[in-house]
């Protein structure tokens, strides 16, 4: 990719969805390809930066400045990892829901004005579950969304519900944002329950936006508590294969998207 980034946002209405796991995951395999990725992550619970090992002091500038101060950088809050071409904007875990600027399009603007959309090849956002200013900058900055999603069978209401906002949003405020995929978690296929949850989203959404899933695999979890990627954590095991493989079909269905734009 070059000349301006693709940029994805990672969201699901209902929580403990793997959409930080997701956001980690993806940008650490994007990065080892040698792609120029930058996370952000708008959600307040501040994960990403476990995940990839960055913990800003008290004070220090987060991507929840951009909605406290009109002359924020944002580029000011970008902060590096310890893997090559990976780079964090990492949350304030004392933001407050609300207390936003209540423009939707504040972190899409700073994003082009300041030049982030031509330093990297991907930017990937974690979203917050809650739908407030947090989730529709999100939205709106973007242009493709993934949706992480656990196969069972109250998985189909938060997606409905998303897809709604998703609808709201592509009509008015970012008429550029498209569904890129749906990728299942915590994926047994040996359960009969996940097949046919996992069956309905092919069928509702179509089999082309259906990603072949990320397996239940403990080293998620470690690796998250070791503060790094699964893949610099134990690369041979289950879930760093599968979000290799995550990595390749996104990019494939990137490569077709691009084709219809």
């Amino acid at each position: 990719m070059s000349g301006c980034a693709e940029i994805i946002v990672v969201t699901n209405r209902k929580g403990g969805t793997g959409k930080t796991t997701t956001s980690v995951n993806i940008a650490a395999e994007f990065a080892a390809q040698g792609q120029r990725v930058l996370l952000i992550d708008m959600d307040t619970q501040g994960h990403c930066g476990v995940g990839l090992d960055v913990a800003p002091t008290k004070d220090a500038p987060t991507v929840h400045s951009l909605f406290l101060s009109a002359g924020f950088r944002l580029a000011d809050a970008v902060y590096p990892t310890v893997w090559p071409n990976l780079e964090l904007i990492p949350a304030n875990p004392l933001f407050e829901h609300g207390s936003g600027s209540g423009d939707p399009t504040r972190l899409a603007k700073a994003l082009q004005d300041e030049g982030l959309t031509e330093r990297y090849d991907m930017i990937i956002i974690d979203s917050p579950p809650s739908f407030d200013d947090l989730l529709m900058n999100s939205l709106c900055a973007a242009k493709r969304v993934l949706v992480p999603f656990v196969p069972h069978h109250l998985s189909g209401e938060g997606m409905r519900n998303l897809a709604r906002i998703l609808f709201r949003v592509a009509s008015g405020a970012n008429p550029e944002l498209k569904l890129l995929a749906f990728l299942p978690v915590m994926l047994d296929r040996r359960v009969g329950q996940h097949r046919s949850v996992t069956e309905g989203v092919a069928h509702q959404y179509g089999q082309g936006r259906l990603l072949s899933g990320i397996r239940t695999d403990i080293k998620l979890a470690e690796a998250f508590f070791h503060r790094r990627p699964v893949r610099a954590y134990t690369p041979g095991c289950r879930g760093a294969e599968d979000y290799a493989v995550a990595a390749g079909e996104i990019a494939s269905r990137l490569a077709a998207l691009a084709l219809t734009d």
